[in-house]
């Protein structure tokens, strides 16, 4: 036999036999008193099958007078499974009839003894219901604590997904923006090299160098988890002249143009910038290479800055990069971090057959102007 079958059988041998005894040992009132209080406490494990039976099964002990040992287990197991008060108020109040009925009618009683008979009834039923009402509403508030507990538990966990998540993403794009652009002006110029080269060994060595660069990075993304924010201040305007030179350098017409009194900028939007350029060289050197590329930041505008990157269509004499497959997430990732500055990205076909990408971002705390540079 295991223990819970052990237990609830030890439980309701004490729920009978304790209250029998009690019967046993009291003065009956009517000839029936004993039986009747007998009855009452065999029929006391019928309250596991609906508490209420528990208390029918002792009333005729209550009426005999001997039925008190029996209506307080009873009357507790009432109040134990009971979800509210109020539906245990009318087997209360039978219980209290049950027992003070005969008192009333057969004795002759002054009204200060009859008021204190019916406190001691109302004492003697109302003090077990209360004491299972209590515990059963301490048991259940427990539980709403551990639910409530839990569900804190889980909104920590997935709120630190979520940010976990987040950072992913943004280092994502960061990488992307990183390594995709400085390896796809490694793969331009080496396209470019494997074209113009006089010998086939230096053709090979081009040629491997592209694979090298496509391969890096189709395996990037298995190493986003271990990176680490770069030290010092991260790139930003005063940056777009090395990076238009460096794009120079690897075979690209690209020229920066400031519209206007360039000015500090806060340090969201001034990195904003920079990674909208830096993007947008990294697709004209990608689906356009050869053709010219023209920056313009627009800064006649107090309330926002212009960001234009124009490239003119590819003539077909000129060799299209096959390095990187087609299509990506480049444009829509910028247009989250373009997004996250309270910006907005326009981008599509230009009218010439190339390719324009326009940024209109807010100046809304750039400070004061901060020296035009010459265009490198």
């Amino acid at each position: 036999m295991n223990r819970p079958v052990v237990r609830i059988v030890a439980t309701e041998a004490a729920a009978v036999l304790v209250p029998a005894a009690a019967v046993l040992l009291g003065r009956p009132a009517f000839g029936y008193s004993i039986l009747a209080g007998l009855v009452g406490c065999a029929l006391l494990p019928l309250r596991r099958l609906w508490p209420p039976l528990g208390v029918l099964g002792v009333l005729w002990g209550l009426v005999g007078g001997l039925g008190w040992p029996s209506a307080l287990v009873a009357l507790y197991a009432l109040g134990r499974r009971s979800r509210r008060l109020r539906d245990t108020v009318a087997w209360l109040v039978l219980a209290g009839l049950a027992a003070i009925l005969p008192v009333l009618l057969m004795q002759d009683l002054a009204w200060s003894d009859a008021a204190i008979t019916v406190a001691f009834v109302a004492l003697w039923a109302g003090a077990p219901v209360a004491l299972g009402l209590l515990i059963s509403t301490r048991e259940r508030l427990t539980a709403g604590l551990r639910d409530l507990e839990a569900a804190r538990d889980a909104a920590l966990c997935a709120r630190e997904s979520a940010a976990r998540a987040e950072e992913r993403a943004r280092i994502g794009r960061e990488f992307h923006d990183v390594v995709g652009h400085h390896a796809t002006l490694i793969a331009v110029g080496a396209a470019a090299l494997a074209v113009s080269a006089p010998d086939d060994e230096t053709r090979l060595a081009a040629a491997r160098l592209r694979v090298l660069a496509r391969t890096a990075l189709a395996e990037m993304r298995t190493a986003l988890g271990l990176l680490d924010e770069p030290a010092g201040r991260p790139p930003g305007v005063a940056e777009l002249d090395e990076l238009v030179a460096r794009s120079r350098v690897a075979g690209m017409r690209a020229d920066l143009v400031h519209d206007g009194e360039p000015a500090q900028l806060p340090p969201s939007l001034d990195r904003a910038v920079y990674r909208v350029v830096q993007e947008s060289l990294t697709n004209a050197a990608r689906h356009a290479p050869g053709a010219p590329v023209r920056i313009e930041l627009g800064w006649r505008d107090d309330t926002r800055l212009r960001v234009r990157v124009h490239n003119a269509g590819v003539s077909r004499s000129e060799p299209c990069s096959t390095a990187f497959p087609k299509g990506g997430t480049g444009l829509a990732g910028l247009a989250e971090r373009v997004a996250a500055v309270d910006g907005e990205l326009i981008s599509g076909p230009g009218p010439d057959g190339g390719f324009v990408v326009q940024a209109l971002l807010p100046r809304a705390g750039a400070a004061a102007a901060v020296g035009r540079r010459d265009p490198a």
